[in-house]
């Protein structure tokens, strides 16, 4: 890449990108990088902005191949994992998981919806359950979240569980959101001030949720899915309560939380699917990049690339980056504004 950026002027630079570069049409076009991810045991697929159709399109085009050619076990993706684990539901048939993809991906009503609640991921839920038909059970190709937005959605998926099997569990999770439903009108940010402005906060009754799980969960002899669903939306509700209370204080620490939680699920994920297992990530470029090559070290902040990175060895982990430099994307001007189509500001000269 050095090589590009230091020879002058504009016809130069575009001869250089000419000589390396392939162009895409159709699937087919992949296989250099299909050649180039070879035995990698994790693929990180990034994206320069969210819910862009392209990116999207592309990323399910190299899933697919990894899926059907490489064997591939499950895609992850920087979506909340309640929401993420209906759509898992869904493409592996689960009972009452849902008749058709439209209806699970109304459930992700979090700004911004156009990130999941998409047709191209209605068309890769489809292609992944028709998928999953001729796969034997526990060999179904499944679709996570890694992220830890979903507090509340988590405590909740955790009571709705524990009524079922474990009625002394359920007093300990019941606890927990009692202690956050004060705040549930205002949101995180309301208990984020509010534990920063008050020396309390819920951070007792998450760990000892999260303990009192770990302890039983050996005893519950559900679905080994269902149980491991409990167990990470416990291990949510502590990281999420972690990474509110730190919103307020600035620095780098709540993008280490977040970004070390989604590591740490992915690693989760990697041991639930047993030793072959293989991942496909879904994540923006500021993610999936190693946070050691950019300013983003400076400041003292970590990624998930650079945490994968250090975990695996360098073979391992394969980076696909995605950019684009002229086009119009779907985006909102600030936090919960409504969608709008917003032109890319030119491409930097050179």
């Amino acid at each position: 890449m050095n090589s590009i950026y230091t020879q002058p002027g504009k016809q130069k630079l575009a001869e250089t990108i000419a000589a390396v570069a392939y162009p895409m049409r159709d699937s087919d076009d992949l296989n250099p990088l299909l050649e180039r991810i070879g035995d990698a045991k994790i693929v990180l697929l990034g994206e320069a902005s969210h819910g862009t159709h392209e990116y999207y399109t592309w990323r399910s085009r190299i899933s697919k191949r990894l899926i059907e050619e490489k064997g591939f076990s499950f895609i992850a993706v920087e979506g909340d994992w309640p929401d993420c684990y209906r759509i898992n539901r869904y493409v592996k048939s689960y009972p009452d998981a849902g008749t058709h993809a439209p209806e699970v991906l109304n459930a992700f009503n979090r700004w911004p919806t156009w990130m999941w609640a998409n047709w191209e991921i209605v068309e890769l839920a489809e292609w992944l359950r028709t998928h999953n038909q001729t796969r034997p059970k526990g060999r179904k190709t499944g679709f996570y979240g890694l992220d830890m937005y979903s507090l509340w959605e988590s405590l909740e998926a955790i009571i709705e569980y524990l009524e079922k099997v474990d009625p002394q569990a359920l007093q300990v999770a019941r606890k927990a959101f009692m202690c956050f439903e004060p705040y549930s009108e205002g949101g995180a940010h309301s208990y984020a001030e509010s534990a920063w402005l008050v020396p309390y906060s819920c951070q007792k009754e998450v760990v000892e949720l999260l303990q009192e799980i770990r302890y039983k969960v050996a005893q519950y002899n559900t679905d080994p899915e269902a149980v491991f669903n409990v167990e990470q939306n416990a291990q949510i509700a502590v990281r999420a309560e972690q990474y509110y209370r730190s919103m307020v204080s600035g620095g780098p620490q709540s993008w280490n939380i977040r970004d070390g939680h989604m590591a740490e699920t992915l690693h989760a994920l990697l041991q639930f699917h047993g030793e072959d297992a293989k991942a496909i990530v879904w994540e923006h470029n500021t993610h999936i990049g190693d946070a050691r090559a950019t300013d983003m070290a400076r400041s003292g902040m970590v990624n998930v690339g650079m945490l994968v990175r250090e975990q695996h060895p360098k073979d391992a982990v394969v980076t696909v980056g995605f950019g684009s430099y002229e086009g119009t994307v779907v985006a909102g001007r600030h936090w919960g504004d409504v969608m709008k189509i917003i032109h890319v500001p030119p491409a930097v000269e050179n």
